[in-house]
């Protein structure tokens, strides 16, 4: 299957891809279901199973499965509107979905937490079912939450592809040492590949709007990030610190009170003012991830404010180069914190960036692809173990990091002449080893590490 672009970069809402974004697009795909059915049932029902079940009220996952059955999607997301559907439906224990007679839903009662093993096909399963006038089903499926807002079957888990992935495209390949080859072989740049790639399945003008559009929502997101201060919801009581931060940026500028490491704060502040946004469930761009939203916009605003010669025009390089990566991730190995730890979430989205930012400052493919190895290399073992389920502690601060660990990437890379000692498929390849032997408590479940070592309350 082809990953584009626009799969590993799609607009969405906090705080979480694998557990917000994923099980609302599993509603929506439940409904379309439902409405192929004969006869219209009485009512819906809902089970999370796994990291859905023990984290899911912190991640939002029980109100994006009730707003996913009435309708919602998270690219359209009207926050307000949401409000009051969720108001309605709790109080009525009724729910009328677009295209549907009004269902009996109660999500005191028809939605479950399934406190025990997870469902067989991944850590991330939720069931939805439609029932009859006396509670028996007429209709259930089970879906995955995958990562990234990546949702499957599942039959879909389980069924061999029909085609090898990407063979409908002219530069398909699926390592690093592939792409690096054909590169060779082809005189072009990976984001030219990627680009090719993409005009295989639309048009020049529609992928030129659609990255426009990627870029404007996450300048959006920093914007909205830095300007907005308060409390962040979930009952830690997390301070926004963005706006504070950058209020002190500013003041500093042009005088001598700022030493040249300073500049790490304004990449760690576009970071962590993404980070804040998804926290507080605002709109974001999956940059693989929700709870890695803010390490690509972060590294992407640093090199247009603050490297000379930076030019807009080459942001789609920029993204296309960092979805060639993630892409090469996501095939063999995984970006799900559910699955591999926070390597997979933080880790893939400091390779991308790094990737990313190496491409539009010259870096030769086979720096490019040095950039990504060394900032995924360190970040293997990194474990997901957020304070209460929520994705705030230690994930906002953690994007900030990401954020400068890309960057130096970028830089040591461009040191370089692009040969190096371990190359990117083989930390690929240790990062999916790591995240199977990896605890379950440690791959957010919020059994483990912080998550039950800091008080929560």
């Amino acid at each position: 299957m082809f990953l584009s672009v626009f799969d590993m970069f799609k607009i969405g809402i906090g705080p979480s891809s694998s557990h917000t974004m994923g099980p609302m697009v599993a509603a929506e795909r439940f409904l379309d279901l439902v409405r192929g059915l004969k006869f219209h049932p009485k009512g819906l029902k809902a089970s999370l199973h796994g990291s859905l079940a023990f984290t899911g009220v912190g991640h939002a996952t029980d109100r994006a499965v009730i707003l996913g059955l009435a309708g919602f999607r998270p690219d359209t997301f009207d926050a307000d509107a949401a409000e009051k559907c969720l108001a309605r439906i709790k109080t009525t224990g009724r729910i009328t979905p677009p295209g549907l007679p009004e269902m009996r839903f109660d999500p005191a009662r028809d939605l479950t937490f399934d406190m025990g093993p997870p469902l067989p096909g991944h850590t991330n399963g939720l069931n939805l079912s439609a029932t009859d006038a006396q509670g028996d089903r007429l209709l259930s499926q089970t879906y995955y939450s995958i990562g990234g807002g990546f949702v499957v079957t599942a039959e879909e888990m389980t069924e061999p592809t029909a085609a090898p992935a990407g063979a409908d495209v002219p530069w398909s390949f699926h390592t690093a040492d592939a792409m690096l080859a054909m590169a060779r072989r082809s005189g072009l740049s990976i984001a030219a590949m990627k680009r090719e790639n993409e005009l295989r399945h639309r048009s020049a003008p529609d992928l030129k709007q659609g990255l426009a559009r990627i870029h404007q929502v996450m300048d959006d997101t920093i914007e909205r990030g830095i300007a907005s201060d308060g409390i962040l919801p979930g009952g830690l009581r997390v301070r926004r610190r963005a706006k504070a931060l950058h209020d002190a940026l500013i003041r500093e500028r042009g005088t001598n009170q700022a030493p040249p490491h300073t500049i790490n704060d304004w990449i760690a502040l576009y970071a962590m003012a993404v980070n804040e946004e998804n926290a507080a469930g605002g709109q974001v761009v999956t940059a693989p991830t929700n709870g890695a939203a803010g390490v690509v916009p972060a590294v992407l605003r640093y090199w247009l404010r603050h490297v000379p010669g930076a030019r807009p025009d080459r942001v789609e390089d920029f993204l296309l180069t960092a979805a060639a990566i993630g892409g090469l991730i996501k095939h063999n190995a995984s970006i799900s914190g559910a699955e591999c730890g926070c390597q997979a979430e933080v880790g893939s989205a400091s390779a991308m960036a790094a990737a990313g930012l190496c491409a539009v400052l010259g870096g030769t493919p086979e720096q490019v692809e040095n950039a990504a190895e060394i900032a995924l290399e360190h970040h293997l073992g990194m474990t997901c173990d957020p304070i209460k389920g929520l994705v705030q502690v230690p994930c906002i601060e953690r994007n900030g990091l990401g954020a400068i660990k890309a960057v130096s990437a970028a830089s040591l890379a461009l040191r370089g002449n692009g040969t190096h000692l371990v190359s990117l498929d083989a930390c690929v390849e240790t990062m999916r080893q790591t995240g199977r032997d990896m605890d379950a408590r440690y791959k957010e479940t919020s059994l483990g590490g912080l998550a039950v070592n800091v008080p929560n309350c």
